[in-house]
Parts: structure tokens; sequence; C-alpha cells
């Protein structure tokens, strides 16, 4: 899967897909991802990408003719890819696994991160298919909403991740335990913080089924 993901700080992006898993990836060509500089989409001298919003208010907007350029210019470079264009807003449905899978079939993601007071409502009405929000909390941009976005669909592709059972939603969605199986709380009067019976049983069936308690919430 590739993404493109339009932005007025690239450089943001630098540090966290250089390392870990994101950088593995892309190393072994699991996923492409590439960072568009709005600005040089930008038509005067300046490259001014925002502006003040129509009516009066509080901080600039990113404007459209930039991204509409930007879009364009991404898409016509791969027309041969299966694409879906989506901006990070805090109005869009939020991210989940449903919405994760959804997107799988797409070969190419093309990604808006907003900026200062938002961005140019027709962008949304035209140029996108869909707006998502990955909490319901404001950011500064959406640059941290792409990383977000990337890195929870990117461990649904296969290869990604180590482990099959890592895939989709099961790592880090159940409560885990490691040694020991008794810890005394010496500040509390030697109190017992103890590892649930059911995972020192070896009973992988009764394992299973506890755990799957607490997957129903991300299905």
């Amino acid at each position: 899967m590739r993404f493109d993901i339009i932005t007025i700080f690239p450089k943001i992006f630098d540090s966290y897909f250089n390392e870990s898993l994101i950088k593995r990836a892309l190393l072994k060509k699991i996923i492409q991802i590439k960072i568009w500089n709005l600005r040089i989409f930008a038509k005067d001298k300046r490259k001014t990408v925002d502006d003040k919003p129509f009516g009066g208010g509080p901080g600039m907007v990113l404007k459209l003719e930039p991204i509409y350029k930007a879009i364009n210019f991404i898409k016509n470079k791969n027309k041969n890819k299966k694409q879906r264009i989506i901006l990070f807003s805090p109005q869009g449905k939020q991210l989940n696994l449903k919405v994760l899978k959804k997107l799988l079939k797409y070969e190419q993601l093309i990604l808006i991160c907003g900026r200062y007071e938002g961005v140019d409502e027709r962008v949304a009405k035209y140029l996108v298919d869909e707006k998502i929000s990955i909490g319901p909390y404001i950011l500064s941009g959406g640059e941290l909403a792409a990383m977000v976005f990337i890195e929870s669909l990117s461990r649904l592709i296969p290869g990604f991740l180590g482990k099959s059972e890592s895939l989709e939603y099961s790592r880090g969605s159940y409560p885990v335990y490691t040694r020991p199986a008794v810890f005394l709380d010496k500040k509390n009067k030697n109190k017992k913080w103890i590892v649930p019976k059911v995972l020192l049983s070896g009973n992988h069936k009764e394992i299973e089924k506890w755990r799957k308690k607490y997957l129903k919430k991300y299905e």
C-alpha cells in the first residue's frame, strides 16, 4: 500500500518513519510513504498556502488552490492504482477497526493534513472521499493523525508484524501479565497483586475465552 501525505511541515515525519516497524516495512517495501510539501503547489513567489477566512474570525485557513493542485498531481502520477483521498478533521468519522478494514482494499491513500484554523471547506466537499478523526479532541494539525493512521492500518497488512496473531486488533487489546505471578506491594502492607488464575492454568481454550471478553469492543 502507498501513502501520500500532503503537509506544510514535511520534516515532522522524519524521526517517526525512520524507526521501528515502519522503517522495516519501508525497507521491505511492504508499504510506501511519500511526503509532499504543500508549498511546492502554491502559485505565488512566497509559496502562500493560507489566507484569512471569509466572514472574519481568528487564525488562518489552508487555501483550496494548492491542495487542489497537489491532489490532482498525485492522482495523475498513479492513475492505475485504486485510490482514496482522506482529510484528517475533528468533524470526521472516528477511526476504528471497521474503518481501517474497509480501507485495506485501496492501493493508494492520499492523506491531507490540516493546520491552523482548518482547511477551506470546499476541499472536504469536492475533493476528498472521506474525513477521519483519530479521537474526540483537537490537535494543532493532521500530521500526528497521519502517523497514527498509517501505523494502525499498516498493522493489518500481512508481513508488517512478525506474528500473524499480532495482526488486526489482538495485541494490546486485552490485559497482559508477566512474572512474578504474585507481587507484594511493600508500601501497602504487603498487599498482593495477583495474575488471574486462568492465565496460569495452562488451559489455552479457557485463556482464549478470557481474552475474547476484552476483544469484543474492538470488533
